[in-house]
């Protein structure tokens, strides 16, 4: 029987119970009818639950949850979704400065890091911490600064932690051969193809509609994919991101920022206005604020006159300052200026997280992107290595990271050739006409837009 993935509400159901904890609703009531029914639990890693649910459990799965929809937040207030009142929270929301468009070469590093870090990441995705470490430790790749490879790997250990189904063939040392498909750099590519059509006064309905006749349903997953059945159902923005979707504040609107940032240098508070009308598509409260940190960031360091200590402080004043993402930022800097082992950055970080949150949420693992940004100084190896190393969803960390500290290096000549030489100049992806496409086109091709009122 054909299992879809990250649609069917009886596995929807336990993300939102845990979601509705998260931001300040009680669902005790409606969790305890759902376990009297026979109901599960959320699918601990994949999409779907093995077995199907009955056609009851399924109707009641739906009720339940929009009766979830409805209970009151406690945090409505401090964490809003709506921009004028983001804006109203954030005294200190970042005025623009006067810059130059980076150069072409500058972008070039910053797609090229993004791809790195994402393929960096794809053979440990969904892998438990453990299971990472003792993978690189096997080879000597730890701590971790090359590729992962299977060679030398025992039989016994890759049983226990075997590689990402769906990467393994592509992005292990010994067969990378260009850079392979990945959301992670589909969506970049989305919003570059908006910007062409739309220019920088896109709307949200500009993206769903984009969404509809350049994204391929089975590329996307988790937000993402639910706000797309929502659209094919006939709701509309911002309703596409709040109906039946539990995944609201994970991580697919931090993943779709960077062009926002790469296209607004020296203009953080625009570059974070553009990431909340993208991500209002599917995100609400936190999981559109980590876009809007992550693109205040990159249009900051997109300057190239700011250290990535800066870049993160101004990335914080789009964020609401009592909202969970902020409190979680501070506390990810902070153990990354307190320690000198980033392993005990990291067991920290997943001793306040790992039980209470799904390993795609967007709050602890843009807590790690900044805690890898910060341990290593903004340097291109230390920070993708430092954010893959970290676990929970390795690729976007990796892509993100790879993202910010390669425009901080400058130049795609300033990242190693160990990394960037397997790609071959060669991107593979089911969006638009740029399959194949090289990194210096791309490249090309932002810098029109960053050029462009």
């Amino acid at each position: 029987m054909l299992r879809l993935t990250w649609v069917q509400p009886e596995d929807l159901l336990g993300h939102e119970l845990r979601q509705a904890v998260q931001d300040g609703r009680e669902p005790s009531a409606i969790a305890a009818r759902w376990r009297a029914a026979g109901g599960a639990e959320a699918p601990a890693r994949a999409g779907a639950s093995d077995q199907p649910a009955s056609r009851y459990l399924r109707l009641l799965a739906e009720d339940l949850l929009d009766e979830l929809a409805d209970l009151p937040s406690r945090l409505a207030d401090q964490e809003p979704t709506d921009l004028a009142r983001i804006k109203t929270l954030c005294p200190n929301w970042p005025a623009p400065q006067a810059t130059s468009p980076p150069r072409p070469a500058t972008l070039q590093a910053a797609w090229l890091g993004r791809a790195v870090g994402c393929l960096l990441g794809k053979p440990v995705e969904k892998l438990p911490l453990d299971g990472i470490r003792h993978l690189a430790r096997a080879t000597g790749n730890w701590p971790l600064n090359t590729y992962f490879t299977a060679h030398g790997v025992p039989a016994e250990l890759l049983a226990a932690h075997p590689w990402n189904r769906r990467s393994a063939a592509t992005s292990l040392a010994e067969n990378i051969d260009g850079m392979p498909e990945d959301d992670d750099l589909n969506y970049p590519l989305l919003n570059l193809l908006l910007l062409q059509r739309h220019g920088k006064d896109f709307t949200t309905a500009d993206v769903a509609k984009l969404w509809l006749d350049e994204l391929p349903a089975g590329r996307t997953f988790t937000a993402e994919r639910i706000a797309y059945r929502n659209l094919l159902s006939g709701l509309e923005p911002p309703r596409t991101a709040r109906h039946r979707n539990p995944f609201r504040e994970w991580i697919g609107a931090l993943i779709r920022a960077d062009v926002h940032g790469w296209t607004s240098p020296g203009d953080p508070g625009a570059a974070a206005e553009r990431a909340h009308r993208d991500a209002t598509l599917t995100h609400t409260a936190n999981g559109v604020y980590a876009a809007m940190f992550t693109a205040a960031v990159i249009a900051t360091a997109a300057t190239g006159t700011h250290d990535i200590h800066t870049c993160l402080r101004t990335g914080l004043t789009v964020v609401p300052p009592d909202s969970r993402l902020t409190k979680a930022l501070h506390h990810a800097l902070q153990l990354a200026r307190k320690h000198r082992d980033f392993d005990a950055v990291v067991d920290e970080l997943h001793a306040t997280h790992a039980r209470t949150h799904h390993w795609v949420h967007a709050i602890p693992n843009t807590a790690l992107i900044a805690a890898a940004l910060t341990h290593a100084d903004g340097d291109f190896t230390g920070s993708i290595c430092r954010a893959v190393s970290g676990g929970w969803d390795t690729d976007s960390n990796g892509a993100t990271a790879g993202s910010i500290s390669a425009l901080l290096a400058g130049s795609a000549a300033a990242l190693p050739d160990r990394w960037t030489a397997p790609l071959k100049n060669r991107l593979a992806t089911s969006v638009g006409d740029f399959n194949g496409i090289g990194f210096d086109t791309l490249a090309r091709l932002t810098h029109q837009e960053t050029a462009r009122p």
